[in-house]
């Protein structure tokens, strides 16, 4: 199939009235450059707190132009690095602590959207990791094992091959690992439906108004200004564009796929009928749901990093990396090879030199910032939005005590070390696949991998 011919269109994307742009200087309370989830979520939470606040957002394009319209639509309380290196850095209570205020965000959104009757296809019903080679199996149940361990002994549950084969029918399944903290939404309509919400709760969002400096107390855009005593930076990849912050987050690009709505009977067939999340076990990632409207949607990594930091929009579309995510879709369901693809897409995700993402207050400056979620950002960023009203607003709660909560990750590596060691450790989890196809054993250089950056 040529995917070529396909334009940069996310199956996610639908064309909204365009919003005011921000042409004039104006005065607010909070001030939020940027209208994705993490902005959109901190002014519900801000405003639902604070009703008479005055809070404005600003966006350089539309809302959910970026890795909020662009996802795979895994709400899942995944979080980017290991507990165990969670715990190293913090402490095993904190780590713990963590977890299950990721498993409480999954059941957050669906209450909000319930209480706030926004329609997102919202679906909870776990995320399935199926085992598809004996090392694979093998680290299903390394990372069982290490969950009860470290005192989460209902985390993950190791399935046999006909547990595993009976929810999800890919080929050569030798078992899975499966978790029930895990939702599925349709990424635009949570986006716009969070847009709205916030107009009518009094927030104002103006679109295309990229701005141009932030500083404290003061936001200034390509035409107008805006001062307010809190300035939140919730820009996520996109923060690699900004003066002075080139070197804190690097943008990594996913590439998505989406077929056409596939039929009923070839579904239930395929255990494609449940709205749940999957993906294999490799190491390299792919991710897989299946839409409302019977579609299936399919991504994974490996598009290169741009030298610099470079965020150009021919890096959406990788026609080598769309190819290979297809063939990857094909060896799960190669029923499938006569589906016919109707979207492809990609976008940036932030990644911080230590792979933590952080949710961040200077009580000084009262500047504040939230993001580098590794690809995990559609519940991370809930959870951001209600530390953020917590910090801005002074309210004490156990959550602020995450480790998380004010995280200064180190910087990344200047030119050409940066480009040279991001795209190695691409090669290197290519590779891990590969030497586990050979050796079918776990892959030793996939361990290095994780030791060095305590991803996961």
């Amino acid at each position: 199939m040529d995917l070529t011919q396909l334009p940069n269109r996310p199956l996610w994307y639908e064309p909204t009235p365009a919003r005011e742009r921000l042409e004039h200087a104006i005065n607010a309370d909070v001030v939020i450059v940027g209208a994705g989830y993490t902005g959109l979520w901190t002014a519900y939470y801000l405003l639902k707190s604070a009703p008479t606040l005055r809070v404005v957002l600003l966006e350089r394009k539309t809302v959910g132009f970026g890795a909020s319209g662009r996802n795979g639509g895994w709400a899942s309380a995944i979080f980017p690095i290991s507990l165990h290196h969670l715990a190293q850095m913090s402490s095993h209570a904190a780590a713990l602590a963590l977890q299950m205020a990721m498993n409480d965000t999954v059941d957050e959104i669906g209450r909000v959207l319930a209480a706030e009757g926004i329609e997102a296809d919202y679906s909870k019903q776990g995320f399935l990791s199926v085992a598809r080679s004996p090392a694979q199996w093998a680290r299903a149940n390394s990372a069982v094992q290490a969950s009860k361990e470290f005192g989460l002994p209902e985390q993950w549950h190791a399935l046999n091959t006909a547990k595993a084969r009976a929810l999800l029918d890919v080929e050569n399944v030798q078992g899975g690992l499966f978790t029930e903290h895990c939702a599925l939404i349709h990424p635009g309509k949570l986006v716009r439906g969070l847009a709205s919400l916030v107009e009518r709760m009094g927030a104002k969002i103006y679109e295309h108004s990229e701005v141009l400096q932030i500083h404290p107390g003061r936001v200034q855009t390509i035409a107008g200004e805006v001062k307010a005593e809190t300035v939140v930076r919730a820009t996520e990849a996109f923060s690699a564009q900004q003066p002075g912050l080139q070197r804190s987050v690097i943008p990594l690009y996913s590439l998505v796929l989406a077929t056409e709505p596939l039929p009923l009977g070839l579904r239930q067939q395929l255990g494609l009928d449940v709205r749940r999340a999957f993906n294999d076990m490799r190491h390299l990632r792919v991710y897989g749901q299946v839409t409302a409207e019977g579609r299936l949607v399919f991504g994974g990594r490996g598009a290169p990093y741009q030298w610099g930091s470079k965020m150009p929009e021919s890096a959406d579309l990788v026609d080598s990396t769309h190819q290979k995510i297809h063939a990857a879709l094909l060896e799960f369901f190669p029923a499938l090879v006569d589906a016919r693809i109707t979207h492809r897409w990609g976008g940036a995700l932030g990644v911080a030199r230590d792979w933590c993402p952080t949710v961040s207050l200077d009580p000084q400056t009262r500047m504040a910032w939230a993001g580098n979620y590794v690809g995990d950002g559609v519940a991370t960023s809930n959870l951001a939005g209600r530390l953020l009203r917590n910090l801005i607003l002074g309210e004490d709660h156990e959550l602020n005590r995450l480790p998380l909560v004010n995280h200064r990750s180190p910087a990344w590596e200047p030119e050409p070390l940066r480009w040279l060691g991001i795209n190695s450790g691409l090669a290197a989890a290519n590779f891990s696949d590969l030497e586990e196809r050979w050796t079918r054993k776990p892959s030793r250089t996939a361990m290095l991998l994780e030791r060095l950056t305590g991803a996961h």
